[in-house]
């Protein structure tokens, strides 16, 4: 028996920030991947979000540019 697997490519959407760096919370809620601060916690608390392929938990982490995240099948990375 043979399996087929079809791999889809998630899209990626580049987010341009204006300052050195900028915490994870604050990136999800200025590319609009959640409503307010509170849902980010949560969703990061929970383990939902990932940056540079492993899992963040924390909300506080400091992106730079060319980190990318990965939450709710989409791909944002920091320019």
């Amino acid at each position: 028996m043979k399996i087929k697997v079809r791999v889809v490519q998630k899209p990626e959407q580049p987010v341009k920030i204006e300052t050195e760096y900028i915490r994870l919370d604050s990136f999800l809620k200025m590319c609009d991947a959640v409503q307010s601060g509170g849902h980010a916690k949560m969703v990061i608390q929970d383990g939902e979000v990932k940056v540079n392929g492993e899992v963040c938990t924390m909300r506080g982490k400091k992106l730079r540019p060319d980190d990318k995240v990965e939450f709710e099948k989409k791909i944002y990375i920091v320019e």
